[in-house]
């Protein structure tokens, strides 16, 4: 499954060889040669590259256009005020995304501190950083593989290998005597964890040579995309920076030939470039996102980047893996085989919680021997347990022999001595079965368990009630037959055993001869109690979802039934390898899962799935989901199970390893999309309001209608202000309800561009009709009741852009304090700017009298009850 260099390979009697080590001499020069065991792709991000990609933005470009031209024409307070939005609106994503980088670094713990290993043939503890290829070190139960060692000496060795290869169950290590190659059944791979057991062995292969990191490696090659959102606005950016140029100079161009002053056609070209590009949005975009993601916190999810969140509420496909995201990552016997009876087990992972059912009823433990006597050989052939630490259940061992003690503490039985075991047959691959001599009083019991195909060969009599009879092939095959039925379900199924010995001299051989079969237990990793509910709220929402598995089909398929996902049949990866993408295309379209698959085979179930023009969530958090989470639209990482490589590939981290975490971030992702798009067509509407008034005015020859410094008060503070109240909009009670958005959906559309037109064109009328009714008064005059109209205008035209199709009455007046208490300062900001000194000298104003209030009060009326009284009429048709 994993390659490694040729120098790796060792025959045994290399190995033993060298039972002294390396020295520190010639550990200290391969260090030198081959470098530190650490992954690359787990270098932290510097701080100021996270600041300096808050730049790269077509909008920030314009920005700093405007600014320098600004300074160029000596109008320093227009270029400080635009200078003073770029700082902002990067400040606030560097925050938001530092902040998270250093949550990361909080997490991050896969990689050992130490190992111990053999050096000059004594036993030492090192830091892992400084283990070399040829190193000899010791692994016992409870520690993490510190590289790739090749195993020469094992005694039980069960490794969990999930966080690498996505199995849920441990597997056990097969060293070949003749030929010890670096094979994957006789390696222990970097980053999974001993669970039972001890082995020696020797280093073949460290930091990004090992199977973990040449799965960073492919990780670190898969460039980043652009987010929708970010596609979108750089599109809106680019277009509107062409307009601004372009209008700006013609403009200046046709005035200066016509014979108007240069330097009053440059300050009217100026005017209307910053009147054309929306220099709030960036701020208000990053506000909205930042609020967003902290919002995301609360429910613990973290978002390393502002856009994530936002771009998980476009998804259309969630994939998503099984150990640990869509399971609880803790196996539980749930199911157990007597002679006669079928009994299920209540309850999930490790806390003992829960009783035996039969037929659905209450079955009593207590007045079953065959049960009592089942659970009993279970817990006693085992070397797990279970504590309960403050109000958590804490295990040790490997996950099928705790689910066997935690069934057995459902049964109130106590807890074996570990002295009365007299001798083991330990479990290797190449046996499958598990045996120990027992001192029992006075008695000597053996008990024994293993594969129903291995135990069966070993029992010549079966339990009953009335005492143990002769295990014939009837019962052979009706045995046989109730363990393929549980396997069919996804259980793992092992076959329990015992037998009175003579004594404590016998023969292995003799201790798994002649044994009575007991029964068979089936155990699974549960489906995580939420997570049903979280799907079937995904497909409410059209969302498809899609398990991709390392495990074995049949437990694929049946955790896809438990959770109600719409799977049919499970493709393996060694299907998937003989079929073309038009194949894989064809199934996609169909209800499956995918099971046995590498990191290969999920990077191309997402490259397919996103050919189809779908935007891909994927979910995940080993090592071997690190790959297709980089690769996909939006990736989630688990962060407390999840590895360091799949946290660093991710976009969202879920802190709390709850899928249905991902449905609020849905949720709340479709929230920010939408209020995005109403505080860009509210801005672009203000914005063309104030175009057309200054192109009309223009062609019909009137002075200024408005400087500069009165565009900016208007685009940055007081459009700026209520633009990001409504980013603060609630989600719409249908918005889970609605199928995802189209990707290609334009942020503005068709639709918004004739709503933006209808409200500009109303806006600039109003304000040049201002303008003019008041000209007779002055030029300062008419532009300070021309200016304040069209604050008025802009900032109560506001409500109409609350929701794009339900009056106030629908959504509720004050269920956005935010927005009422912006609109009041934004109002009292402009009577400031017409009647107080500073302001005025500032922002070229003088006081008005009430006529002109009134007029205004007039204007703004329409702009208010228009949008309402279409909504209500929409509203009584639909």
């Amino acid at each position: 499954m994993f390659g490694f260099p040729a120098f790796v390979f060792y025959t045994m009697s290399e190995l033993d060889e060298d039972q002294d080590g390396l020295s520190e001499a010639e550990a200290l020069k391969r260090l030198k040669k081959v470098g530190p065991n650490v992954l690359a792709a787990r270098r932290g991000i510097a701080w100021w590259r996270i600041f300096v990609r808050q730049f790269a933005s077509v909008y920030i470009y314009i920005l700093l256009a405007a600014m320098g031209i600004a300074f160029t024409m000596d109008q320093r307070i227009d270029g400080l005020a635009i200078g003073v939005i770029i700082v902002l609106n990067g400040g606030l994503g560097f925050v938001q995304e530092w902040r998270a980088e250093k949550t990361l670094e909080a997490l991050r713990s896969l990689l050992s501190a130490q190992a111990l290993v053999v050096r000059g043939g004594v036993e030492k503890l090192i830091d892992a950083q400084s283990i070399v290829p040829g190193d000899r070190v010791i692994l016992r139960a409870g520690s993490k593989v510190p590289a790739d060692i090749l195993l020469c000496e094992e005694q039980g060795l069960l490794i969990d290998e999930s966080t690498l290869t996505g199995e849920s169950v441990a597997v056990s290590k097969l060293i070949h005597p003749e030929d010890a190659t670096a094979e994957d059944s006789a390696v222990a791979f970097l980053g999974t964890s001993v669970v039972e057991g001890h082995g020696i062995g020797v280093v073949i292969a460290t930091g990004m040579d090992t199977a973990f990191g040449k799965i960073a490696a492919l990780t670190t090659s898969v460039p980043r995309e652009q987010t929708h959102l970010q596609m979108t606005l750089g599109s809106l950016g680019r277009s509107m920076g062409a307009i601004a140029v372009g209008l700006g100079a013609v403009i200046i161009l046709v005035g200066w030939l016509s014979g108007r002053a240069l330097d009053e056609m440059v300050m009217t070209g100026l005017s209307l470039a910053v009147a054309i590009v929306p220099e709030g949005l960036p701020a208000v975009v990053t506000v909205t996102l930042a609020l967003g993601a902290h919002a995301m916190v609360r429910h613990k999810a973290l978002s390393r980047r502002l856009q994530a969140t936002e771009t998980l509420g476009a998804a259309s496909v969630i994939c998503t893996d099984k150990t640990g995201t869509l399971t609880e990552n803790q196996m539980t016997l749930v199911q157990i085989w007597l002679p006669g009876d079928i009994v299920d087990v209540t309850g999930t992972g490790h806390d003992p919680a829960g009783h035996f059912e039969k037929d659905g009823r209450l079955f009593d433990h207590n007045g079953s021997e065959l049960l009592k006597n089942l659970l009993t050989s279970g817990i006693t052939c085992n070397h797990a347990g279970i504590n309960k630490v403050g109000d958590v259940w804490e295990k040790f061992g490997e996950p099928t022999e705790v689910a066997l003690v935690v069934a057995a503490y459902k049964a109130w039985l106590p807890e074996p001595e570990r002295d009365d075991v007299l001798r083991e047959i330990p479990f290797s691959s190449k046996r499958k079965c598990m045996s120990v001599l027992v001192q029992n009083g006075s008695q000597l019991v053996v008990h024994a368990k293993g594969a129903p195909e291995v135990m069966l060969e070993k029992c010549s009599r079966i339990a009953k009630e009335g005492g143990e009879v002769v295990l014939d092939d009837s019962q052979r095959a009706h045995i046989d037959a109730a363990y393929h039925d549980m396997a069919s379900k996804g259980l793992r199924v092992l076959a329990i055993a015992s037998k009175p010995a003579s004594g404590n001299d016998i023969s292995d051989a003799e201790m798994e001869t002649d044994l009575i079969f007991l029964g068979l237990v089936g155990i699974i990793d549960p489906p995580r109690r939420e997570v049903k509910k979280a799907i079937a709220d995904a497909y409410s929402a059209g969302i498809e979802v899609i398990m991709i598995t390392g495990d074995a089909p049949q437990t694929a398929l049946a955790i896809a039934g438990m959770l109600g996902l719409r799977a049919t049949k499970a493709i393996t990866g060694k299907m998937l390898d003989d079929m073309d993408d038009a194949t894989l295309l064809e199934l996609l379209g169909e209800s499956v899962v995918f099971a046995r698959t590498t990191p290969h085979h999920k990077m191309r179930i997402v490259e397919c799935l996103q050919s189809q023009g779908k935007i891909v969530a994927m979910t995940g958090d080993g090592v071997n989901d690190a790959p297709a989470l980089k690769r996909a639209d939006i990736g989630i990482a688990m962060g407390i199970r999840g590895s360091d490589v799949a946290k660093d590939a991710s976009d969202i981290v879920l802190l709390d390893d709850n899928f249905a975490s991902i449905v609020s971030a849905v949720q709340e992702g479709r929230r920010q999309y939408e209020n995005i798009r109403k505080f860009v067509r509210y801005l672009l509407s203000s914005n063309a309001g104030e175009v057309i008034a200054i192109i009309f005015n223009i062609v019909i020859g009137g002075p200024l209608i408005f400087v500069p410094i009165q565009i900016l008060w208007m685009n940055l503070v007081t459009d700026g202000a209520t633009a990001l109240t409504l980013g603060l909009e609630r989600s719409e009670a249908d918005s889970m309800r609605r199928p995802p958005r189209n990707p290609n959906e334009a942020i503005v559309g068709y639709k918004g561009l004739f709503i933006v037109l209808l409200f500009a064109i109303y806006t600039g009328s109003a304000s040049l009709f201002a303008f003019y009714s008041m000209l007779d008064h002055g030029v300062v005059v008419a532009q300070t009741i021309a200016f304040s109209t069209m604050v008025f205008l802009e900032k109560f035209s506001v409500f109409a852009f609350r929701s794009l199709s339900l009056p106030q009455a629908r959504i509720g007046f004050f269920s956005n304090p935010a927005l009422l208490i912006a609109l009041a300062l934004t109002l009292g900001a402009q009577v400031l700017a017409v009647y107080w000194g500073p302001l005025q000298a500032v922002l070229h104003t003088t006081a008005i009298d009430l006529d002109a209030w009134i007029l205004l009060l007039v204007l703004t009326v329409p702009v208010v009850l228009v949008p309402e009284l279409v909504k209500y009429v929409r509203a009584a048709r639909g």
